[in-house]
C-alpha cells in the first residue's frame, strides 16, 4: 500500500505525456446539381469537418463554405467528379453555395446552410426533414417587383452568324445533347449582326416571389421589316427547367449570365440583367391570333450593341450600363415556327429603363 501513490503518480505521468487524440473530421457529402445543393447533415459539431462534394449536374460546379471569419471554396468539379475539402469551423452558421459565375448560380437556387453546435449539442439532422408545420420557404419570401419601359431605338434582330464562335467555341463542349443545335446556331442563329430598324413599344411589369409564385404582366406591340404588325401580351410565368436553361421559376433579378458563366448559352455575350424573366404569352400577327403558348424571354441587361450600327460589341458586356430591353419569342412545345424569318421575332429597345420597390 505504501507504493500505491507512487503507481498512481507515474500513471499520470504517463497519461498526461501522451498528446491528445485527434478529433476525426466529421463527414458531410455535398451534392451539386441545377440548381440545387443538397447537405447530408444540416447541422455537425464544431471542429474539423470534411465535405465531399459530388457535381451529379451536367455544367461545372464548384462549393462554398462562408460564415463566422471562414471563406473557402474547392476547384472547379466538373460533370461526374468529385472533390474534398476540409475545414475547422467554429460555432455558428454557415453559407453554402456554388459560387460559379460570380455567384449566378447562387441566385439561382445553389445555397443552403449549414449549422455548427457548440460541444454537446445535437447534431446530423437531415435537412430533407423540415419540423412538423414549418411553411415552405416561399410562402414568407419578400416580393420584389419591378417595372420596366423600353425605349431609344428598336431594332429586329434577325438570322445570321454568331460574330464570337472563338470565345463561344470551347464552353459549347459542356453542352452535351444541345452541343449541336448550338453549333448550327454559330453560322445562323439569332444571335446575330444582321439587324433591321423597326417601330414599336414595350411595357411590363414583373413579380419575383419566389419559386412558382412569380407573375408578370406585359405588353409588346411592334412592326416589323416586312410590314407586319405583331402584339404579344404576357400573363403568365414559364416555370420549368431544361438543361443549361434555367427559366428562374419565371422571374429572377440581377444576374449574371450568358457567355462564359456557365448559365445559359454561351451565343450571347456575357452580361449583367436589371431582370430577366420567361413567360408563356398570347402572340396576335395583323390582328389575329397566332398562338396563346408562345414562349417569351424578356431581359433588361447590359448593353450589347453598338449605337451606330447595332452590332455586337463586346464578349463580355457586363460592366455597360443595363438599359438593353430585349424580347424573344419563340413557338411552345410542338407549335410551328412562326411566319417571320428564322421562324422566331426577337426585338430590342436599346434604351429602356426599370423602377423598382413599389415602381
Amino acid at each position: 500500500m505504501r507504493h500505491a501513490p507512487l503507481a498512481i503518480l507515474l500513471t499520470g505521468s504517463f497519461a498526461a505525456a501522451l498528446p491528445a487524440r485527434r478529433a476525426e473530421p466529421a463527414p458531410v457529402e455535398a451534392t451539386l446539381a441545377e440548381w440545387t445543393v443538397r447537405l447530408s447533415s444540416a447541422t455537425v459539431p464544431a471542429g474539423p469537418v470534411t465535405f465531399t462534394v459530388t457535381n451529379s449536374g451536367s455544367i461545372p460546379h464548384a462549393l462554398e463554405i462562408e460564415g463566422q471569419g471562414t471563406e473557402q471554396q474547392t476547384p472547379l468539379i466538373q460533370p461526374g467528379a468529385s472533390a474534398t475539402l476540409t475545414l475547422t469551423l467554429a460555432p455558428g452558421t454557415y453559407e453554402i453555395y456554388c459560387p460559379v459565375g460570380e455567384d449566378s448560380h447562387k441566385k439561382l437556387g445553389m445555397e443552403t446552410h449549414l449549422k455548427v453546435a457548440a460541444p454537446g449539442a445535437a447534431a446530423g439532422v437531415s435537412p430533407e426533414a423540415p419540423a412538423k408545420g414549418a411553411k415552405p420557404a416561399e410562402e414568407g419570401a419578400p416580393v420584389h417587383p419591378i417595372r420596366v419601359v423600353g425605349g431609344g431605338p428598336v431594332i429586329q434582330i434577325l438570322p445570321g452568324p454568331f460574330p464570337f464562335p472563338d470565345s463561344a467555341g470551347p464552353i459549347l463542349q459542356s453542352f452535351g445533347p444541345e452541343h449541336e443545335a448550338l453549333e448550327g446556331q454559330i453560322q445562323n442563329g439569332p444571335y446575330s449582326n444582321n439587324v433591321a430598324p423597326i417601330s414599336g413599344k414595350f411595357t411590363i411589369s414583373a413579380w419575383e416571389k419566389g419559386a412558382v409564385r412569380d407573375s408578370v404582366d406585359g405588353a409588346a406591340e411592334f412592326t416589323t421589316q416586312d410590314g407586319a404588325r405583331w402584339k404579344v401580351i404576357m400573363d403568365r410565368v414559364q416555370t420549368m427547367d431544361v438543361p443549361h436553361h434555367p427559366k428562374f421559376g419565371g422571374v429572377i433579378m440581377g444576374l449574371y449570365y450568358h457567355g462564359a458563366t456557365g448559365v445559359h448559352t454561351p451565343l450571347v455575350p456575357t452580361i449583367n440583367s436589371a431582370v430577366a424573366l420567361w413567360s408563356v404569352a398570347h402572340l396576335y400577327k395583323n390582328g389575329t391570333r397566332v398562338s396563346d403558348s408562345a414562349y417569351v424571354h424578356v431581359m433588361l441587361l447590359s448593353h450589347t450593341r453598338s449605337p451606330k450600327d447595332f452590332t455586337l460589341e463586346c464578349w463580355d458586356c457586363s460592366k455597360n450600363p443595363v438599359d438593353e430591353l430585349q424580347l424573344q419569342i419563340t413557338p411552345g412545345p410542338g407549335q410551328p415556327k412562326f411566319d417571320a424569318p428564322g421562324g422566331f421575332l426577337f426585338v430590342n429597345w436599346e434604351r429602356s429603363r426599370a423602377r423598382q420597390a413599389g415602381y
